[in-house]
């Protein structure tokens, strides 16, 4: 049985995502993956190319959205889709990630929407019991 660990919720004219995991990366990770199904399905999308990303905030919730913002920017600036995030986060809130994709081709992956970015509505990066929970909005 498959455990789905991300999800979206409704934010009226936006989308919520979520994200969980047994620690705070795997939550960003699997937010990361929530984000991409906001545009597509993450099986059309090769993770052929890779890119790094590094981020760095005062706590977990700035950094949350500084990654949402960051994949965003590079979806954007070089017209990728990403189906694959393998995410680092230090104790000092340094985050170093590998995100894989490929270039958009809108017959293959038509994609839903242009998400433009993350915000702070709904924002909470939490752990609860033994899991961790990121979410916030996102500006579709």
């Amino acid at each position: 049985m498959t455990i789905i660990k991300w999800e979206h919720f409704s934010h009226g004219a936006d989308v919520g995502i979520r994200g969980m995991g047994s620690t705070l990366a795997e939550a960003f990770a699997m937010a990361a993956k929530a984000l991409t199904c906001v545009v597509t399905e993450p099986d059309k999308i090769q993770p052929a190319i890779a890119i790094t990303i590094n981020c760095k905030a005062p706590d977990a919730e700035i950094l949350f959205i500084d990654w949402l913002n960051a994949i965003i920017f590079q979806m954007d600036a070089r017209q990728m889709l990403f189906s694959e995030f393998q995410v680092h986060i230090t104790p000092a809130m340094h985050l170093t990630a590998v995100i894989k994709g490929e270039k958009i081709n809108r017959l293959k992956h038509q994609p839903a929407v242009d998400v433009k970015g993350a915000t702070y509505n709904e924002l909470h990066v939490v752990k609860k019991k033994k899991q961790w929970i990121a979410q916030c909005v996102v500006d579709v």
